[in-house]
């Protein structure tokens, strides 16, 4: 069904336009936004008569001679056509209406209006109205059925409501729309129509397809769709017989379909891509007018009467048929395409697949409508195809038709591609900005503050604002030079405009934090090179270009490394050393994006951490912001919403932490994100109603969402804790990165939130043992550390699960095996790590179960290997419990007291001497960032924190000074469940080896025994004492402050909390012990006269030899789990 596109003719002022013909077809009328309705004696009529009916016309109806109007002024007017004299006014409306129409026979209008109300009124007695009331919204658009029983309306509150109009009832609504607060937001005008004659079917526009719903039964009975359309439907329009209909859409496209093949028939496009506001068929069925949202007015001609005409004859050996006529404008050639008698099989699926952009040089018609999308351009047409082409555009007569049926399969057939259709690529943006087309925007909002660019007649100029006013004060700058592009970092402004003809693309730096007085750079890329994005860091700036380039300044204006990209940028952000990059690094299909990602660090090692890796997308959406947290964590957004974030610890995979659409009220209602926190968990983005970006005016407001991982079935109790416990130990990556990056992190926070891991591994553990699934239980203990396990060895046994105590009990024998392997393996700050997650490892390395030779070894390891230990620290995360403990480092390592605790930063180290040197006196042996402790959680993260320091220490004192001291506080107080169970095989281990231990230990640095220490040496302890022993180093972690008699309040309270059974327990060792403490600090006195080591070397060896040497005593700590309680 080929057909001429005519030229447009401007018609009226900017803004929606309709037409419609008279019923004779002999006049096309339309109205506009300049309130004239123009009657026009054809498309080259260049004087149309006028009619002003108003300061703006909304809509128009025509039919016997009355013409009606809604206009600005809220009313429903009638004029007499086509002389235009004023008839009265129909009806009126407290706001504007929106949309009118005549029923069939001209004796009623229907009115849909902005105040939610539908009218329908009698032409000839305007007082018979009735009023539908029932939508939420602005009505959209009103459709006659053409038996006048029914009256079909689409509201902006996204529904389609069909009414009966005598009962003034509602017979059926679909919501079918998206939800809008006005017309004039509304992503389709959804102008909806009936089947001429029967009304047998509804035609509903629905984003990119038109439902058909029958009539009676309101089935939905079938779409009409079109592979090429990509964009919403905005109007459809039946043709007079009722067998075609046209659709036109918010992109500029317009298609026909038969409705009977539901085959696409003919598309066409509008010539400068404006949207389709109005479409209408003349009477005859051979034109099809419509206007746009420019005011201007156009028209397809050239749908012979065949179209519409089933009864017409064609020359051609052609039954009267379905699809008679539909082809007849075209050769018969059409068979070049496997179509050679309408009545075919294969002729059935016949779809018109013309591209998007150049239509006219497509056939019309002919492709076989299952291959799918269809890329058609000029390349693809074969020779058939371009023998039609020519048809179309020169003899649109039928003469041609009825020749050469039977040479048209002598041509060779071309084949057709049928694959998935190329995706246009996305374009080059800056995050934080808004689009550049608009005269007041914003260029970039991050976590420093805001630049706002105004381009309007008055000024062309720059605003920057930062959040803090400490960092600078704002600044309006000129931008004579045109700048698009900006990004703002705590040192600089950095912008950039592209090229003109005259003038080269400039890069244009503002280092206000320079301490000298020139504060201005400017570059000037060479000739034929445009920035397309760029970004600052800390020092640096950085700016790619069209060329597939990336060159790197720094702030002062140096030029530095250039390197090439593998595809055309999208965007960059940076963050203090780190340089995130996304570019295509193919072409996409289906609507995906296909993105690349690289990830550089330029700290004094430069590395690339992630080497041009596919960026996840969600399906047919692309990438809409990119950055990092404020904690320095790589993470993205998506167009549907989605916040990705960079999972260090999983082999740098991206993990989705938000949905900001599950939040969002309305489908046209976005969040437009500014930043992303790690600790507190925020999201900080600005609501944005009805579209994708804020305005500049006024100030928007911005909110802040909490982050939620997608897992399953997070309503229930277990879901939520699971999905509490993974964020967590996500969000808190970013400690361990930041510490083997070289900078100081808050202690506390790492604390805080291992032990928020280990109480949430805790509470479902204790819900899987209520639900009786040992097995889960075992799994969850896999992820505990070593002091939880001992906890869930407790709960399990109290539960009566011993088979379950048994077999976390060899857990935690292999966790101790584990790190005592590693001890002797690897370096020093996995081993520490995994020391810290067991409780195991609480003994001291003083405590004399390490054999001299294991200890020398261990110094060893520690010197040698303590710079690269420290490096791997921050890399080694594979597995989660590598993640946790490394994130358990820094607290650990400041309490570090024995030579091989491992720090994470240098300056961790330094920050960790002090404590140590405390401990040496005699007092505190914890760092002093440790939180109090509070619960029984509380006890096992800092003994945990004290566990790791015979083997860590090592590690982490690097420096001299720090090794010494290091041995002695873990002597001092460190005490597992091991030492509970009173190993006599320990003692004697201990006993052998504390003097070899001593000795060592001696030399680095021999503090004095503290007063309490003496005394405790001096007569026999009690059970509180015992208790008080093990426990002290966590007490003083949490009360760094406490004089020794407040230290021993502390401890009593929380002694008596214990239970009956625990205290007994801790006085029968305490009476046990005794004996052999007494001896074993004898000799030590006598090695080392060390008061420190001789306090609890008993006790301390137990704990020692259980927990590094597990290997060495496996009974021992078996038995503990046990629970033999001697």
């Amino acid at each position: 069904m080929p057909c001429e596109r005519k030229p447009m003719r401007y018609g009226h002022s900017e803004g929606h336009t309709e037409v419609c013909f008279d019923d004779s077809g002999k006049f096309i009328v339309t109205c506009g936004n300049d309130g004239d309705v123009r009657i026009w004696e054809s498309l080259d009529d260049d004087d149309p008569k006028f009619i002003t009916v108003g300061e703006k016309a909304f809509s128009l109806a025509l039919r016997n001679g009355k013409l009606v109007t809604a206009s600005s002024n809220n009313t429903v007017q009638i004029h007499t056509f086509p002389d235009g004299d004023p008839d009265g006014i129909l009806t009126r409306f407290t706001t504007n209406a929106t949309h009118v129409t005549f029923n069939s026979s001209g004796s009623r209008v229907a009115a849909g209006s902005s105040d939610f109300m539908v009218k329908v009124v009698d032409v000839s007695d305007s007082s018979q109205q009735k009023t539908l009331r029932g939508h939420e919204a602005p009505v959209l658009s009103v459709a006659f059925d053409p038996k006048d029983d029914f009256l079909a309306s689409a509201s902006c509150d996204g529904s389609v409501v069909v009414w009966n109009i005598e009962e003034q009832t509602q017979a059926i609504s679909w919501p079918l729309l998206q939800k809008t607060n006005d017309v004039s937001n509304a992503k389709s005008l959804c102008r909806l129509s009936w089947q001429p004659g029967t009304g047998k079917f509804l035609a509903v526009p629905v984003e990119m397809k038109v439902h058909l719903y029958e009539r009676g039964s309101w089935d939905h009975v079938s779409n009409l769709s079109d592979d090429l359309l990509t964009q919403p439907i905005n109007v459809v329009a039946w043709s007079p017989c009722g067998r075609f209909l046209a659709a036109g859409s918010v992109g500029g496209s317009m298609t026909v379909w038969d409705v009977n093949s539901k085959v696409c028939v003919e598309r066409q496009k509008h010539e400068k891509g404006f949207t389709v506001c109005s479409l209408s068929w003349n009477p005859s069925g051979s034109q099809i007018a419509y206007t746009d949202t420019e005011g201007c007015l156009g028209m397809l001609d050239g749908f012979s009467s065949s179209t519409t005409d089933t009864n017409k004859q064609v020359p051609v050996k052609k039954t009267a048929k379905d699809y008679d006529d539909l082809f007849d404008d075209d050769d018969d050639r059409l068979m070049d395409e496997g179509l050679s008698d309408t009545n075919s099989p294969v002729k059935k699926p016949v779809a018109a697949d013309d591209d998007d952009d150049d239509d006219f040089l497509m056939p019309a018609t002919g492709r076989v409508r299952n291959r799918g999308a269809i890329l058609d351009d000029e390349n693809s047409l074969d020779t058939g195809s371009l023998r039609l082409g020519q048809d179309k555009f020169g003899d649109d007569d039928d003469a041609g038709s009825t020749v050469e049926p039977t040479a048209a399969p002598l041509v060779p057939l071309r084949p057709v591609y049928e694959g998935p259709m190329p995706t246009p690529p996305q374009r080059a943006f800056q995050p934080g900005s808004t689009p550049a087309h608009l005269t007041h925007r914003f260029m970039m909002w991050n976590s420093v503050g805001i630049v706002r660019g105004y381009n309007d007649e008055l000024d062309n100029a720059i605003d920057v604002e930062f959040h803090d006013s400490a960092v600078h004060h704002a600044m309006h700058l000129t931008n004579s030079l045109g700048h698009t592009m900006a990004d703002l970092s705590q040192e600089a402004v950095l912008l950039a405009c592209p090229s003109t003809d005259e003038l080269a693309s400039k890069l244009q730096c503002l280092h206000f934090s320079s301490w000298d007085t020139n504060k201005e750079w400017m570059v000037d890329l060479p000739q034929g090179e445009d920035v397309k994005a760029l970004c600052l860091g800390q020092g640096w700036a950085a700016v790619a270009t069209n060329t597939l380039m990336l060159r790197m300044f720094s702030i002062g204006g140096v030029q530095r490394e250039i390197f090439s990209l593998p595809g055309p940028v999208v965007c960059m952000s940076g963050h203090g050393e780190q340089l995130l990059i996304v570019y295509h690094r193919a072409t996409g299909f289906d609507g995906d994006q296909a993105l690349g990602v690289q990830l550089l660090q330029f700290s004094r090692r430069r590395r690339q951490i992630i080497n041009g890796e596919p960026l996840p997308l969600s399906h047919k959406s692309h990438l809409s912001w990119l950055g990092f947290t404020a904690e320095g964590t790589p993470c993205y957004v998506d167009s549907d919403g989605v916040v990705r974030m960079l999972n260090r610890t999983l082999g740098n995979t991206w993990t989705p932490v938000c949905n900001t659409r599950e939040t969002c009220k309305s489908k046209s209602d976005h969040y437009w994100v500014v930043g992303v926190h790690e600790n507190p968990q925020q999201l900080r983005c600005i609501p944005c109603k009805g579209s994708r970006f804020p305005p500049t005016l006024p100030r928007p407001a911005v909110a802040i969402l909490p982050f939620k991982l997608p897992l399953c079935q997070t309503s229930t109790e277990k879901g939520q804790m699971e999905e509490q416990f993974w964020r967590s130990a996500l969000f808190h990556n970013h400690y361990s990165f930041l510490s083997s990056s070289g900078y100081e992190i808050n202690e506390d926070g790492q604390n805080q939130s291992q032990k928020e891991q280990q109480e949430l591994l805790m509470k479902m553990f204790a819900l899987s043992c209520k639900l009786e699934r040992e097995f889960r239980c075992v799994e969850l203990a896999e992820l505990m550390t070593q002091n939880v396990v001992t906890l869930a060895i407790k709960y399990a046994s109290r539960s009566r699960r011993m088979v379950l105590a048994q077999r976390l009990s060899e857990i935690a024998l292999e966790k101790a095996n584990q790190i005592q392997e590693e001890e002797r393996e690897e370096e020093e700050p996995e081993y520490s790590s995994y020391r810290r997650t067991s409780g195991y490892d609480q003994t001291e390395v003083s405590g004399g179960r390490y054999s001299s030779s294991r200890y020398n070894q261990e110094e060893e390891e520690e010197e040698q290997g303590g710079e690269e230990e420290e490096e791997e620290d921050g890399q080694e995360m594979e597995t989660e419990e590598a993640a946790e403990t490394k994130r358990r480092v820094n607290p650990f390592a400041k309490e570090a007291a024995s030579p091989v605790t491992p720090s994470l930063t240098p300056i961790g180290k330094v920050g960790r001497a002090n404590p140590f040197k405390v401990l040496g006196s005699g007092k505190p042996s914890s760092s002093s960032g440790q939180p109090r402790v509070t619960n029984i959680l509380d006890n096992m993260t800092s003994s945990k924190k004290s566990t790791p320091l015979s083997g860590s220490a090592g590690k982490q004192n690097k420096t001299p000074v720090l090794k010494p001291l290091a041995p002695r506080p873990k002597t001092k107080t460190q005490a597992t469940l091991l030492q509970m169970t009173g190993n006599k095989t320990s003692n004697k281990k201990a006993q052998e080896n504390t003097e070899p231990a001593a000795d060592q230990k001696q030399p680095d640095a021999p503090p004095p025994a503290s007063p309490a220490e003496n005394t405790e040496n001096k007569r026999p302890k009690t059970g509180f004492q015992l208790w008080l022993e093990e426990n002290r180093k966590n007490i003083i972690a949490d009360n760094p402050d406490l004089e020794e008699t407040e230290i021993i309040k502390e401890a009593m309270g929380k002694f008596r909390t214990l239970s009956a059974e625990e205290r007994l327990s801790w006085t029968e060792r305490a009476k046990g012990q005794s004996g052999d403490a007494a001896d074993v600090k004898k000799r030590k006195r006598a090695e080392g006269g060390e008061d420190v080591e001789n306090k609890n070397e008993n006790t301390e060896a137990d704990e020692n030899s259980a927990k590094k040497k597990k290997s060495l005593d496996p009974s021992s700590k078996l038995s503990v789990f046990a629970f033999n309680k001697n």
